[in-house]
């Protein structure tokens, strides 16, 4: 019985002694590593994606919709829980991620996988395809030359226009204006979203987009 009791109240002692531990200091540091946790689960959730697409294990359509919407919320948690202090390559080392599928997507190419289907009911309209382009075109150019410099900005733009484009029909492998802006979809995802590119490159992108719109519109002549 006394021994009972001597553990009793060790134990009582022990409680009183212990102290609450907080993870967080301040609600600040909190979201900080909810920022961190949630760019975390979009690398990872866009690593399972590009397994599943590879082994077949989910359709062509379901596939795009998901790529599109991981790709635009990694813009946005990548600025929110790097911001400048390190690339998004360097986070996935000190986390120890080894996802090469999802660094390619997110980091190198910035949209999903070109696909392009011969089912007549997946062919979106040639004419809003069309229209479609023209307008991401017009945008982009003058996003460029109203002076948007930041990657967060004209990111979206290119991968907009690069989608449109990807959806025109009986277009080769090589097609001019999809080289150009994959190229540049490269450059800016190899930065970070709070980055921005200098005046060189603005009127170099300028050019180039004037260049792919040209031979965009050759190839609609072509097609006449």
């Amino acid at each position: 019985q006394n021994l009972h009791n001597n553990t009793k109240e060790q134990m009582m002692k022990f409680e009183g002694e212990m102290q609450e531990i907080e993870l967080f200091e301040s609600s600040k540091e909190r979201e900080a590593y909810d920022n961190l946790a949630d760019l975390y689960a979009i690398i990872l959730a866009t690593e399972h994606l590009e397994r599943a697409y590879a082994r077949d294990a989910i359709t062509q359509k379901k596939y795009t919709a998901e790529c599109n919407k991981l790709i635009s919320q990694f813009r946005l948690a990548e600025k929110a829980a790097l911001g400048k202090t390190m690339t998004t390559e360097t986070f996935m080392q000190v986390y120890q991620m080894d996802c090469p599928r999802a660094v390619h997507r997110l980091c190198r190419m910035g949209v999903p996988e070109q696909i392009r289907t011969t089912d007549a009911e997946e062919q979106v309209s040639v004419a809003v395809t069309v229209a479609e382009t023209v307008q991401h075109f017009i945008t982009t150019m003058d996003a460029v030359k109203l002076d948007q410099r930041s990657v967060d900005e004209l990111q979206p733009l290119l991968s907009d226009l690069m989608d449109a484009l990807t959806r025109l029909p009986e277009t080769p492998n090589d097609f001019e204006p999809n080289c150009i802006i994959q190229q540049w979809l490269q450059k800016l995802n190899m930065m970070r979203a709070v980055d921005q590119i200098d005046e060189d490159d603005a009127r170099q992108l300028y050019y180039d987009l004037d260049n792919a719109y040209t031979a965009f519109t050759r190839y609609l002549k072509s097609k006449k």
